[in-house]
């Protein structure tokens, strides 16, 4: 291994560990505002309404920000998208501090945050072609998958240690001080450019808006891949929008914040465990047939996730329901990454985020005011008799049929498509991107111009 490929290997290695850091922060303060606004509202609409308002600016902004990743350094991209957020924790910390906040403030904090994320997120998966070789990817998107489940496992634990101690005012502090560890090391860093392609240089003609939307048309062109990333929104859709009633389901079945906690850290885990299993194993080649049926397994968990009543049935189901999804999303970068230029990644990145995604605000906007206008009342009437001997006929019960229906919907959803040659020979019929040698490789990408570039 070269020295720049060494160096590449450990900036990687730094910049995960310290966006786990501050992922771990973040997960912090939104358990202990969780906690607090469900013991004020009882209701799940309210925590649902967070994402809601988080997944917003990704539907709307994604495409621009590919195209950002795309034209400037994405190192740079990446320090003004941390610091970005830190000013959302900020002010989530006067507001706090101050007495003044209410519900709504979390929304605006949420809606501000997930702004700034929108462009870190296609930089860092497109910078992941540039520091990792080809034969280390499934490893190294495996790692990242892993920073989520990490923070799920470490955050639950200590919150009610750093609540306790230090209250939800020390909380968001020490949030904060996650975000300036992670900008700081983004700025220590170098991330190489990419060459110039032919194709990426074409898809950049024109003003911002047409560029914006190139990366549709390059996964448009290769219509098994978007098929592939429409199916990741209707799972989105089942799966993303049940477990946005997650914190109030589990709270609502249990009666206990703690034990709600140790549902979601063990929840975490078993994502966890299967990115290590994973990066072990390294999956099926080709690669959607781990894909495939690992999302046909979550959706019935999912499922078995609604009708579990007690703590312990509770954290088995959903252990198993996030055990798989490290299968799921690994291997699909890695399949992006491989059939991506990747002077092209940050706006097909960016397509794929706004195409996976472009279902959950509906399901956040119908799932849980169903639950808590129709469903939960609904629970223990005769009305509810029918459901009452596979659902219960507790608090929670009403949701629990959302994520039933939901799980069910998922799975058959996935199962009829892994019926489809497109979906199971796509790694066969699509040309795998291939750089020229470099006697051949064309010359850097130019620092395109583009107005508010940073400096």
């Amino acid at each position: 291994m070269t020295a720049e490929a060494r160096r590449n290997l450990r900036t990687f290695y730094w910049i995960i560990a310290t966006q786990t850091v501050s992922l771990i922060g973040s997960r912090l303060t939104s358990l202990a505002m969780g906690f607090v606004i469900f013991a004020e509202t009882g209701e799940a609409t309210p925590l649902a309404l967070v994402g809601f308002f988080s997944i917003l600016p990704t539907l709307f902004g994604a495409a621009i920000s590919g195209v950002l990743a795309d034209r400037w350094d994405r190192r740079k991209v990446m320090i003004i998208a941390d610091a970005g957020a830190a000013v959302g924790t900020v002010l989530l910390l006067v507001l706090v501090a101050t007495g003044a906040f209410e519900v709504w403030h979390l929304y605006v904090v949420a809606l501000l945050q997930s702004f700034f994320g929108v462009f870190q997120g296609p930089a860092f998966q497109a910078s992941v072609t540039m520091l990792i070789p080809d034969n280390q990817r499934d490893r190294a998107n495996t790692l990242m998958q892993l920073t989520g489940p990490a923070a799920g496992i470490i955050a639950p634990i200590i919150a009610g240690l750093t609540y306790t101690a230090v209250g939800i005012v020390g909380t968001i502090i020490i949030d904060l001080l996650s975000f300036v560890v992670a900008v700081v090391t983004v700025f220590l860093v170098r991330i190489p450019k990419p060459i110039e392609t032919a194709e990426g240089r074409a898809a950049s003609q024109g003003g911002l808006i047409k560029n914006a939307f190139s990366g549709f048309a390059y996964l448009w062109s290769r219509k098994p891949l978007f098929g592939l990333v429409g199916l990741f929104g209707l799972v989105n859709a089942c799966i993303g929008g049940a477990m946005s009633m997650g914190m109030a389901y589990l709270l609502s079945r249990t009666g206990s914040e703690a034990s709600a906690g140790l549902v979601l850290t063990l929840g975490s885990a078993g994502m966890f465990a299967g990115g290590i299993i994973y990066g072990v194993w390294g999956g099926t080649r080709p690669r959607i047939h781990t894909i495939m049926p690992s999302l046909i397994f979550a959706g019935l968990m999912l499922g078995a996730f609604g009708m579990a009543q007690g703590t312990v049935v509770l954290a088995v189901t959903h252990f198993l329901t996030l055990f798989t999804l490290p299968w799921v999303n690994s291997p699909a970068m890695s399949i992006l990454q491989a059939k991506v230029a990747p002077d092209m990644q940050g706006r097909v990145f960016a397509a794929v985020q706004m195409v996976a995604m472009g279902l959950m605000p509906i399901s956040y906007l119908i799932y849980a005011p169903l639950a808590d206008n129709v469903l939960e009342p609904l629970v223990g009437t005769p009305g509810w008799a029918a459901f009452a001997p596979l659902l219960g006929d507790e608090k929670g019960a009403g949701m629990g049929l959302i994520f039933f229906i939901a799980g069910l919907v998922m799975a058959g959803i996935c199962a009829v498509a892994y019926t489809l040659p497109s979906f199971r020979h796509m790694e066969r019929n699509l040309p795998d991107y291939v750089a020229a040698p470099p006697s051949e490789a064309e010359t850097p990408a130019p620092n395109l111009p583009l107005e508010g570039q940073p400096a």
